[in-house]
């Protein structure tokens, strides 16, 4: 199972909270900001979101980190993780150790190109299309446009939406799971593991490295969940011990 920092989507707020202090512990320029929402009309609250960031500087790495998560009622787990580095121009990494990296700890990619390495999930394992990269295959890879041919393998014949442009959009949007909810039931897969290294200078540096997660399937089972736990009326302040199926 894929994860950012430790986060998971089987992480719950709790879980990641923690993993959050760890991150700013004894750093004063750390910027936190915890989101609550409230569950059904006049419910107990709970940690709709969390995010932290470090400013960049001439001597220092930029960083973000940020989670959206479920109700109660469906566990409080992550849906959504984002994590960008920002790298100080004289600690920029090579590409190729990037590379290296990514891989090290996500193993091969479904498709590589445009910048990113994508992972797409299906049935609990890293769908394929065909191209079985290594290290200096996905380092020619990155910067080309992706491969038309492997896109449309990635679709199938059920000619659903494509699970590349799903987590791409999904940075751009609000992360409520209602603003992100029709185009996940309409992605083809279960989950999505995105990482874009942005050339530095040189080019073959990387300037800026992010890292997104995004659970789809438990991202509509849980709006399915929370939904009829509402309209089961389970909103009068308890917390539900409902569970989404995992990716």
């Amino acid at each position: 199972r894929p994860d950012i920092l430790g986060i998971s989507t089987e992480s719950n707020a709790e879980s990641a909270r923690a993993i959050f202090d760890s991150l700013v512990k004894g750093r004063t320029d750390a910027q936190t900001d915890i989101q609550q929402q409230k569950y059904g009309n006049g419910g107990t609250s709970y940690v709709a979101a969390l995010s932290f960031s470090l400013p960049a500087g001439s001597k220092q790495n930029g960083e973000m980190l940020s989670t959206s998560f479920s109700s109660p009622a469906s566990a409080n787990r992550a849906y959504f993780v984002a994590r960008n580095l920002t790298f100080a121009q004289d600690q920029q990494p090579s590409k190729a150790d990037m590379i290296k990296e990514v891989m090290g700890k996500y193993g091969v990619p479904t498709i590589v190109g445009d910048q990113h390495l994508y992972y797409i999930y299906r049935k609990g394992s890293i769908m394929s299309v065909g191209g079985k990269y290594k290290e200096a295959t996905a380092l020619v890879a990155i910067d080309k446009p992706l491969d038309t041919r492997a896109a449309l393998k990635l679709n199938g014949d059920t000619v659903r939406g494509s699970c590349v442009a799903v987590v791409k959009r999904a940075r751009t949007k609000a992360k409520e799971s209602s603003a992100m909810l029709a185009e996940a039931k309409g992605a083809n897969c279960d989950g999505v593991l995105s990482v874009q290294l942005v050339p530095g200078t040189p080019a073959n540096r990387v300037g800026i490295a992010q890292f997104t997660l995004l659970d789809v399937k438990q991202l509509v089972s849980a709006a399915a969940i929370d939904s009829a736990a509402l309209a089961a009326g389970q909103n009068d302040g308890g917390m539900p011990k409902g569970s989404a199926p995992k990716l």
